[in-house]
């Protein structure tokens, strides 16, 4: 799981009721846009084509938003190592080698991602590198943010959704499904094949590796190892290059069983490689694919079609979202890792303070198999490394639906140390909200302990029975991660981890970081937790407006609230109640008139949409 950053009265707001934000162009941007004007006038004599038509393909977005949305201001850049960072400098030579071949490996991982994204993100990427060569400005600007968001569909921080193709959206199924295939003729297909006896050709199609096309008048699913046999072959070249130099013979060991893993469609490899990932804890460099699959919204709409359901179930099969693959790439970092790891030994205390725990197994296992490290990343690319209004701050791996745990695997924690420093600035335009006397309390550490705490999370509660849940999963697993990590505030204050201080700096972060600049997609599930836990504290009178518009948090209602919310969703978790859990959804998940006023200050202090990750390092590595 991975935790992302960015957000009295029961009134529902819906998209039609929530003012429609209109933006009226500043000064500069008009200027802008007349020079915008004049290029393309001066094209027409030079037949240059600026209009962003060609191929099929014609640019979304036009001069005038490009402009307003690739400004500093609008359009963030995350730093990550630059190639003359001392962490890269003190490596040894051997491992230096190693680093370039996994940043090759983690380029091609970013690569296939795009292509189960969408069909038509890496042809679009050509249309526009052939227009930049003519000297269209409207494609250049929209590659900048083709390049932020790793793709041509996304959504902003205020959860607009971007498309940087003119008339095409993206679809439920992305590019793990045909992009014709309706919700409709999806279910009737599969109710057909089941009839049919085609038992086995169906559970390949709902497993969370497979690519589903079609075959005649039904569907296919086809292993994305399979399916994308080159590229996977080059990715373990890479990996078997990097571990001929890698100092670390544990680190080779794991590098060596991800290569066979991506050599053939089994995944008993892959557990195999995620058992031994698990386990690293003191190596010098840090290599992940990472799989996870909260964006696949065409599998979960079986769970909304009671009847399909019931028929898939009578014949032993569970469908589960596809997975989407990031690569990330790093060094570790000994002292940022020391400090986490510390937190380790207090697993299985928290074990005993989670609701019901004599009703169910715990996810975290009787010999506490948990690794973790803070790393200083190279690169991130694919799912993890996107920038769609949000990144990856920290990830605890491999989830609950991975074979690798039901084998005797652990799960291992990766923090990111450059992602910390962005969520730092991003929590600035929160500041000017809140009463002056809470302001002086926060501390720039209080979201990484949160975020220590919400990882550990992860690894708590019961171990089975989510899968029931739907697409309603994710946002629970995400919601009990946070609300667990604040309720255990007060015992974890009492053993020493926090001082008073730093836990009230903690609690009011945490409350006021729920608070979004925009009401989110249902479907978003890290967003929607936000608005839930907002809209909990609220009913609980955590959080108050005062005279003149300022946020106080009442800090010694945060922990009993956290506690109450966390009996609730674990319920939820032990039951596999799928209808329970659409209800506690639908009843939290309200925009209410006080998150729609805190919204609006926040886009008042902030114009930030979007941000591009940028990575010095791999780039010269990338050219070795």
């Amino acid at each position: 799981m991975k935790i992302l950053k960015i957000n009295t009265q029961n009134q529902i707001y819906t998209n039609t009721n929530i003012p429609t934000k209109t933006v009226s162009a500043p000064k500069a941007e008009q200027n802008s846009e007349l020079l915008l004007t004049q290029l393309n006038n001066l094209a027409v004599v030079n037949h240059i084509a600026f209009t962003g038509q060609n191929n099929g393909y014609e640019i979304g977005l036009s001069g005038r938003e490009l402009l307003k949305r690739t400004k500093p201001e609008r359009f963030g850049h995350i730093n990550l190592l630059s190639a003359d960072a001392p962490e890269y400098q003190r490596l040894a030579a051997g491992d230096k080698k190693a680093l370039a071949h996994l940043v090759h490996a983690a380029n091609l991982i970013g690569e296939i991602n795009m292509k189960l994204d969408d069909e038509n993100n890496i042809p679009f990427r050509t249309y526009l590198e052939s227009e930049i060569k003519k000297g269209n400005l409207r494609a250049e600007l929209t590659y900048e943010l083709f390049k932020g968001q790793k793709g041509a569909f996304s959504q902003d921080m205020e959860f607009n959704h971007i498309s940087l193709i003119k008339g095409m959206k993206q679809s439920l199924g992305k590019g793990v499904y045909p992009r014709d295939l309706s919700v409709e003729e999806f279910h009737n297909i599969l109710e057909r094949m089941i009839y049919d006896g085609e038992i086995e050709a169906v559970k390949k199609m709902l497993t969370q590796r497979s690519v589903v096309v079609r075959d005649g008048d039904k569907l296919k699913g086809i292993d994305y190892i399979d399916y994308y046999k080159k590229e996977f072959t080059q990715v373990a070249h890479h990996l078997e290059q990097a571990a001929k130099h890698s100092t670390n013979e544990d680190f080779n060991e794991f590098l060596r069983y991800q290569a066979e893993a991506l050599k053939t469609a089994d995944p008993l490899l892959d557990a195999y490689a995620d058992k031994k990932w698990a386990t690293l804890q003191d190596t010098p460099l840090e290599f992940t694919i990472t799989r996870e699959n909260y964006d696949d919204k065409m599998t979960e709409t079986i769970f909304d079609n009671e009847k399909l359901l019931k028929l898939l179930q009578k014949n032993g099969i569970q469908p589960i979202a596809k997975d989407f693959i990031g690569g990330r790439v790093g060094i570790v970092n000994k002292e940022g890792t020391d400090f986490i790891t510390s937190s380790k030994d207090l697993l299985p205390k928290l074990a005993e303070l989670m609701p019901y725990r004599n009703e169910y197994t715990q996810t975290i296992n009787k010999d506490n198999k948990q690794t973790m490290v803070d790393v200083d990343l190279v690169t991130v690319t694919g799912n993890v490394g996107e920038h769609r209004g949000k990144i990856t701050l920290a990830e605890n791996l491999p989830n609950i639906d991975k074979l690798s745990l039901t084998i005797g695997g652990g799960r291992r924690n990766v923090y990111h140390r450059q992602m910390r420093v962005n969520k730092d600035n991003l929590f600035e335009p929160y500041k000017k909200l809140l009463v002056p006397e809470q302001l002086a309390k926060l501390s720039p550490n209080s979201y990484h302990y949160f975020t220590i705490f919400h990882e550990n999370a992860h690894s708590l509660g019961p171990n089975k029975g989510h899968e029931k849940l739907g697409k309603y999963r994710n946002i629970i697993e995400e919601n009990k991660a946070d609300i667990a990590a604040i309720a255990f505030t007060d015992k974890l204050t009492e053993l020493g981890v926090y001082s008073e201080f730093e836990r009230e700096a903690l609690l009011i972060n945490f409350v006021l970081q729920n608070y979004l600049k925009a009401k989110p997609d249902a479907h978003v599930a890290h967003r929607v937790r936000q608005v839930m836990q907002a809209k909990y504290f609220e009913d609980n009178d955590v959080v108050r407006l005062t005279k003149d518009g300022k946020i106080f948090v009442d800090v010694e209602k945060v922990v009993p609230t956290a506690q109450k919310m966390l009996k609730e969703i674990i319920r939820i978790q032990i039951d596999g109640d799928y209808k329970a859990a659409g209800e506690y959804v639908d009843r939290n998940f309200v925009w209410t008139p006080k998150m729609e006023y805190i919204a609006k200050e926040l886009r008042k202090n902030s114009k930030m949409l979007n941000a591009k990750v940028n990575t010095p390092l791999a780039d010269a590595l990338s050219n070795n």
